[in-house]
């Protein structure tokens, strides 16, 4: 993967409308929630509690994540872009490499400047005992576990769009896999519900995983990367295999 090529992704990112009305939408959605939460919190024991509960607003903007990495590569397919693309670059695990990579990084910008924005929301409207420091470690590891779900939230929705090259379908998908079915796994209740939920790649708000089965953080990630690495990786295989 060469700087060619991901200046070549950026370009293309950047110069659809959908890249910058995600954007907006996400920014809306995470950090206008994010504010709402604190100012509906009067007080906090710990400060990084005070900034999980500004960080809620990741669990639905997050969705947003889905669509931007999805459309990264299936609008590449429907609008037969693509084919040029990869004319030019006839290695395709690397042109999704590229995509991933550049579609990955302005997800984590993004969100690691949302996420201290929430951190200041909550920093000046929740009563927290010292107040809330962002070189807080506890406060400094909410954060950089929000960037981290975020990243690998995108990464599964990339490798979505180029296994199943529909924007519907793998849309559709990706939100049943973090959103939907989690949280429905875990309202169903007794063992095999709630090891279900826990096994599928619930979006996560901080540390917590987000309306689904809890489970540590180290575990929730991991799952979710492994999620996001296997479609990543069935995607590239068929990216190589298929006819453009």
């Amino acid at each position: 993967m060469t700087a060619d090529l991901l200046r070549s992704a950026w370009t293309r990112l950047g110069s659809v409308r959908s890249t910058w009305w995600c954007t907006a939408v996400y920014v809306v959605v995470a950090a206008g929630a994010g504010w709402l939460a604190a100012a509906g919190t009067t007080s906090s024991t710990r400060a990084d509690v005070a900034v999980a509960v500004a960080l809620t607003g990741f669990g639905f903007g997050q969705l947003v994540l889905v669509v931007l990495g999805v459309l990264a590569v299936s609008a590449e397919f429907g609008t037969g872009s693509a084919v040029a693309a990869l004319v030019a670059v006839p290695r395709r695990t690397a042109w999704l490499a590229a995509t991933t990579a550049v579609v990955a990084a302005w997800a984590a910008l993004l969100t690691a400047v949302l996420a201290v924005a929430c951190a200041v929301a909550a920093r000046v409207l929740v009563a927290v005992p010292g107040g809330v420091s962002l070189t807080d470690p506890a406060v400094l590891r909410t954060l950089g576990l929000q960037v981290a779900g975020a990243v690998l939230v995108t990464v599964l929705a990339v490798g979505l769009g180029a296994l199943l090259r529909s924007t519907a379908g793998g849309v559709g998908l990706g939100m049943a896999l973090v959103f939907v079915l989690p949280p429905v796994c875990a309202l169903a209740g007794g063992r095999w519900g709630t090891a279900a939920s826990q096994a599928l790649p619930a979006l996560r708000a901080g540390e917590d995983a987000f309306l689904a089965a809890a489970t540590p953080w180290p575990v929730g990630l991991a799952v979710m990367a492994a999620w996001a690495l296997t479609a990543w990786g069935l995607g590239a295989l068929l990216l190589e295999r298929r006819d453009v």
